[in-house]
């Protein structure tokens, strides 16, 4: 998995490439906890290039919402495909989750 990191205002935007699974959940909490810091207290996630997202993905994911709620922060999920959608559906992941069709709506979420 890739990770790109840009950081705006009060927030990190997260270019994530490849499978959210297993086998990369270390470098991506890393990757989260290194982000956060005393300005950047909001997440968004575009997952525009995730095909798949596993059950170590979507515990990585509450993980990092609880990571964003300690430091008053919150996460957005930007642009799943859909069957990243069905398995936040399947889960009722996205009744936790705020998640948005384009990258656009899910930073506009966070500064309105």
């Amino acid at each position: 998995m890739k990770i790109l990191c840009k950081q705006q205002d009060r927030e990190a935007v997260i270019t994530l490439r490849g499978e959210l699974t297993r086998d990369e959940i270390d470098q991506f909490r890393k990757t989260m906890l290194d982000q956060m810091n005393e300005t950047t207290h909001d997440i968004v996630l575009d997952m525009s290039q995730v095909p798949f997202v596993d059950s170590q993905g979507l515990e990585s994911l509450l993980w990092l919402q609880d990571q964003c709620l300690e430091r008053l922060g919150q996460i957005r999920l930007a642009a799943c495909n859909e069957n990243v959608k069905n398995i936040l559906r399947i889960t009722r992941l996205n009744e936790a989750i705020e998640a948005h069709d384009d990258l656009q709506s899910a930073i506009q979420s966070l500064q309105g």
